[in-house]
């Protein structure tokens, strides 16, 4: 699985800490991280929660990114915007039970995180452990046993209804403000992880449309 991690404008001080947690409980199970930033907090690319959220929806919508994760103050931000795209379910992951409930029960693929609430002393070591649940359990099982069945069935019944409710990514990029999406896009290392790893031609054009602008 390849993982995106993003940060927006309030938290990027604590790239480095999410990163390194990250890569030291997954990289292990066999899995990639791909680090989008933001990584310092005086980035030029200065992303909103917003704009994490449109950036999650391209890397997930076009396979670039299995899996993200996000995040912002208090993570309810981040986690509405990841939300307002199709083919994202994100969730809201404060602890481990969140993580794995929301693996199993909701089968998402995408968390939003409170990087400044309740982020203290140990903060580095919750952050494990939730990534520990989120990614080494497995997903889509169901939680409790004896609810699997409805549970699953309930998760299908989502999947189905967001079909008929959402549009396709492009034609929501097209209707936004330009200046936002190049921004949500203008990190760093964006151009470099993201077109190496695209599977989707008509995202990837649109995209190197949008950013030699």
């Amino acid at each position: 699985m390849r993982i995106a991690l993003i940060n927006e404008n309030s938290q990027a001080a604590k790239n480095a800490v999410i990163a390194a947690a990250l890569e030291k409980v997954v990289v292990p199970m066999g899995h990639t991280v791909d680090n989008y930033g933001m990584y310092t907090a005086d980035d030029d690319a200065q992303l909103t929660y917003v704009q994490c959220g449109i950036l999650g929806a391209v890397l997930l919508n076009s396979g670039a990114a299995d899996y993200v994760i996000t995040g912002c103050g208090t993570g309810e931000g981040a986690m509405l915007a990841m939300n307002s795209f199709p083919g994202v379910i994100c969730g809201h992951v404060e602890d481990p039970v969140d993580a794995y409930t929301f693996a199993h029960v909701n089968d998402g693929n995408a968390v939003a995180m409170p990087f400044a609430k309740g982020f203290g002393w140990g903060g580095e070591l919750n952050l494990e452990y939730v990534f520990e649940k989120l990614f080494g359990f497995g997903h889509g099982q169901g939680y409790p046993p004896e609810r699997v069945e409805p549970e699953m069935r309930n998760k299908r019944i989502l999947d189905q209804v967001r079909e008929k409710t959402m549009r396709p990514l492009l034609e929501c990029l097209s209707q936004l403000d330009l200046e936002l999406v190049k921004g949500a896009l203008s990190g760093a290392r964006f151009k470099e992880l993201f077109f190496q790893n695209c599977k989707d031609t008509a995202i990837a054009a649109y995209i190197k449309e949008l950013t030699s602008k």
